[in-house]
């Protein structure tokens, strides 16, 4: 088997880390696990080398090595090491190499939030009444009172609901 970081050697350390029911399993040659710090215990993370081996070299292709943070000053090199962005400019200044990282960790790269079903439900029925009102209020100016009818009548429906 051959290592998962240079990919020329043969893998003699095999590591497996469980995280949130999702086995991950980093094969590396003698080589490069003292290279990224295997032998020592303490200061080794199997996501900081998942990071440092394959997520974090986009990174490098967007830009050069001293692209700083505007805000905070952050390095990639810094990146790269850490595995942790200095603030939330960051994001912007290193956007495309962290694209295609986020993409690979996440469901997608954008932030969605959860919320409470009840507080959902509460906001889609007073997004729906705005848009009733709204449609009704065109309904009036138009002249349209058979349509402004049926619009007042799903309101009041609405209302009888809450």
């Amino acid at each position: 088997m051959l290592c998962d970081v240079c990919k020329t050697e043969t893998a003699s350390v095999f590591l497996t880390q469980i995280v949130d029911g999702k086995m991950q399993k980093v094969n590396m040659c003698e080589a490069c696990s003292k290279e990224k710090g295997v032998s020592d215990p303490t200061g080794f993370a199997l996501a900081d080398l998942l990071l440092g081996m394959g997520a974090a070299q986009p990174v490098e292709r967007g830009g050069a090595e001293g692209t700083r943070c505007p805000q905070c000053g952050f390095t990639q090199t810094e990146f790269k090491k850490t595995g942790r962005l200095g603030c939330s400019v960051c994001y912007q200044t290193f956007a495309e190499g962290l694209e295609p990282m986020l993409k690979g960790m996440h469901k997608g790269i954008k932030h969605t939030g959860k919320c409470p079903e009840r507080l959902q439900r509460t906001q889609e029925r007073a997004s729906a009444m705005r848009d009733l009102n709204e449609a009704l209020r065109k309904a009036v100016i138009e002249e349209q009172y058979e349509e402004a009818a049926t619009l007042r009548d799903k309101i009041k429906a609405l209302e009888r609901e809450v």
